[in-house]
């Protein structure tokens, strides 16, 4: 019997000791410090549902969602939560280096341009004779030239602030600035944590609405885990879909991952903030058609085209180079409903 018994426990140590082996292990960056947006990574990795897919996956804040690209082209990382539009200036100088974007996250872009409405910045004419406040290097700023020029913007009539991210939201409650070059889902809530009123005392002049049809964010992978770990990029990609369904439905589960990764995060602030970011930049015509995660060729051939014109890029990326939906589950496991609540 005691036999029997240490045999029983060597083979269950030996399964264990396999399946273990057999975990693969993704370094996972954020796109920024943690926000309510991340919220899907969380709740994936919370509930099993990486696990479930063979997946150890480690996630660490981030330093922007371009530096998502650049980290991990570097090797730190094996994938990430970043901006499409940064891995296109990627791909037209390193062409087979950049990393892929595999699950579409934010179907609209977040750059925009931020104004008070007694400043009367309502439409694109009227940045003519006024003041904005950029950082250089952001995609806001980059893209304001190709924002003006598809919306007959005398660029010679505006005047550019060049500034720390950290300051445009203090300097444009001054009315230092008139305007300010930003991402939205950034500027709303730096607003709100200046007691302002963003939606009540703010324009906002969004670039999707006003020609530059981009994407934006979403779940990208390096070409080595894309090329030698298939698998793992198909269970990573099903697992956040997974907790992106239902995240749609149930924001208070979005946050209670958010709270056990961070819990010195503003609740409150960052529960908007994945609000918002379904409202905002996740819910459109679009994924209402081909569902969460994906994109439409010709779309995203146009956004290339926009990005090397802005960047001044001198290869133009084909689409397939940038996004591939080899590794999305079918559309209808793909069709998410967003309910507030």
């Amino acid at each position: 019997m005691l036999k029997t018994l240490t045999a029983a426990l060597l083979a269950s140590f030996a399964l264990a000791g396999s399946a273990l082996a057999q975990e693969t292990t993704i370094k996972f960056t954020l796109g920024w410090k943690t926000q309510g947006s991340d919220a899907a990574f969380f709740v994936a990795r919370d509930k099993g549902y990486y696990k479930a897919e063979g997946l150890n996956v480690v996630i660490d804040q981030g330093e922007g969602s371009g530096a998502t690209v650049t980290r991990i082209m570097g090797g730190a990382y094996d994938a990430g939560f970043g901006d499409v539009n940064a891995i296109i200036q990627n791909a037209a100088a390193k062409p087979g280096e950049n990393p892929v974007m595999v699950y579409m996250i934010w179907n609209r872009p977040p750059f925009a341009i931020s104004s008070k409405k007694t400043t009367g910045i309502a439409k694109p004419k009227d940045l003519e004779g006024k003041t904005l406040g950029g950082s250089q290097g952001t995609p806001t700023t980059r893209l304001l030239e190709v924002f003006a020029r598809k919306n007959g913007v005398d660029m010679s009539k505006i005047k550019l602030s060049n500034m720390a991210p950290n300051l445009q939201e203090p300097l444009l409650i001054k009315g230092e600035i008139d305007g300010a070059l930003i991402f939205n889902i950034t500027s709303y809530f730096n607003l709100l944590l200046n007691r302002q009123d963003p939606q009540k005392d703010f324009n906002w002049l969004m670039f999707g609405d006003y020609g530059l049809d981009l994407y934006s964010n979403g779940l990208m992978v390096s070409q080595k885990l894309l090329k030698e770990n298939p698998k793992a990029v198909a269970g990573l990609v099903r697992a956040t879909n997974k907790a992106m369904l239902e995240i749609g439905k149930d924001q208070n589960l979005g946050m209670k991952g958010v709270m056990n990764f961070d819990n010195l995060v503003d609740e409150k602030i960052e529960k908007q903030r994945l609000q918002y970011s379904f409202s905002e930049l996740i819910v459109s015509p679009e994924m209402k058609e081909i569902g969460v995660g994906d994109t439409k060729d010709d779309r995203m051939a146009r956004a290339i085209g926009i990005i090397v014109e802005g960047y001044q890029l001198a290869r133009t990326p084909k689409p397939e180079e940038i996004f591939s939906r080899q590794f999305l589950p079918p559309k209808g496991e793909r069709e998410l409903v967003y309910t507030p609540n």
